[in-house]
């Protein structure tokens, strides 16, 4: 690597970091400020202990604030590395050194695709396992969680219903199952029969539930009621408060969404579903593309003019922001009696990906 390249590498590093701090600082700050009373509602807690729930909600909330702000974080550290640069003319000896602009701008290019891939692994490896944690709301006490289930699928097709799911000891407190089995080559599923207890209990996290005083009852009214010691299933008591609400999915990897899109029958759930998944595979593409339209607009000789190529650049990448947030609420509406999430989440990438090569070509140098 040439003295150049370090030169840049580091400059865009360190403003990478600032601009980290302060926005992910900043989204923190607002919530606290708007989320404040919520945190002290619980009375019986001391000021210490509300301090530790603070810093546990936010510390674990911040892999969601990075991988919402991750695109526009590289764009503003991008704008302060090359706004240095500019007015303290160095861009200027650069080309009268014989290196083209392109050749500047290709350490900020290289660090932001491998930025993407630390944006892939928060998004894929970090957030699914914390999940269960991410859920919970700020007046909620840490392992301390309760919810209402009602009718969530398994990969086995049964409905799992209960008025109580206590996450502390992760117990199903009257659980109902409703055992289906699905009709080959059709969509419909056939009831068996259904399961109910008084508790159903999976300490070891593992879907195998164990059932106190459980019994089967078959569909048939002339059945005699079976007991059940268990019932095992794909649901684990870190999936139920996640798949409480379509809003969490975006908690779930790629291969966790799969597996949903494959039991899912309600076509609107199905696009929720296909949606987050094409997304998923579109997000960092739009992240670079931002990126790519807004490098050779702010590399510019002339400080005068480093201005309005700074407000050009946020004018684009809020056009591209403010474009890729309207297709994610498209993508679920039904346009020509059909729903089409896939057009939806690759239409950013459509749009602002050619845009951003015809800037890469037609960059002065």
């Amino acid at each position: 690597m040439k003295l150049l390249d370090k030169y840049i590498a580091k400059n865009f590093l360190i403003s990478y970091a600032i601009v980290f701090c302060v926005m992910i600082g900043l989204r923190i700050v607002i919530d606290l400020f708007l989320s404040l009373d919520e945190f002290t509602e619980q009375t019986d807690l001391g000021t210490l202990e509300i301090v530790k729930n603070i810093l546990s909600f936010y510390s674990l909330h911040s892999t969601l604030y990075f991988r919402d702000f991750a695109g526009m974080i590289t764009v503003f550290a991008a704008v302060f590395s090359l706004y240095k640069m500019v007015q303290t003319n160095e861009l200027v000896a650069v080309m009268a050194s014989g290196i083209s602009l392109k050749r500047v701008i290709g350490p900020i290019v290289i660090l932001a695709l491998m930025l993407t891939g630390l944006f892939v692994i928060d998004q894929e490896l970090i957030i699914p396992p914390l999940s269960d944690k991410l859920v919970r709301s700020q007046d909620d006490i840490p392992g301390q969680e309760s919810y209402n289930v009602w009718f969530i699928i398994d990969a086995n097709g049964s409905l799992i219903s209960s008025p109580k799911f206590d996450v502390k000891t992760s117990t199903l407190h009257n659980p109902t199952i409703i055992v289906r089995s699905k009709i080959p080559e059709s969509p419909i599923w056939r009831v068996i029969g259904r399961i109910s207890a008084e508790r159903a209990i999976d300490i070891n996290n593992t879907g195998k539930w164990i059932l106190i005083n459980g019994r089967f009852i078959e569909k048939d009214p002339g059945k005699v009621a079976q007991p059940r010691a268990s019932y095992t299933s794909d649901i684990t008591p870190k999936d139920i408060p996640v798949r409480l609400k379509s809003r969490h999915l975006s908690l779930l990897s790629s291969t966790q969404l799969a597996v949903l899109a494959a039991q899912r029958t309600k076509i609107k759930d199905r696009a929720q579903l296909y949606s987050q998944m094409h997304f998923r595979i579109t997000e960092p593409f739009i992240n670079i593309a931002m990126l790519m339209i807004c490098l050779p607009i702010l590399v510019c000789r002339d400080p005068k003019s480093m201005k309005s190529a700074i407000v050009i650049s946020f004018g684009v990448t809020t056009a591209c922001f403010i474009t890729t947030f309207v297709c994610k609420m498209l993508a679920t509406e039904v346009f020509f009696d059909h729903v089409m999430p896939e057009l939806w989440a690759w239409l950013p990438v459509v749009i602002f990906l050619p845009i951003a090569f015809i800037e890469l070509d037609s960059m002065k140098t």
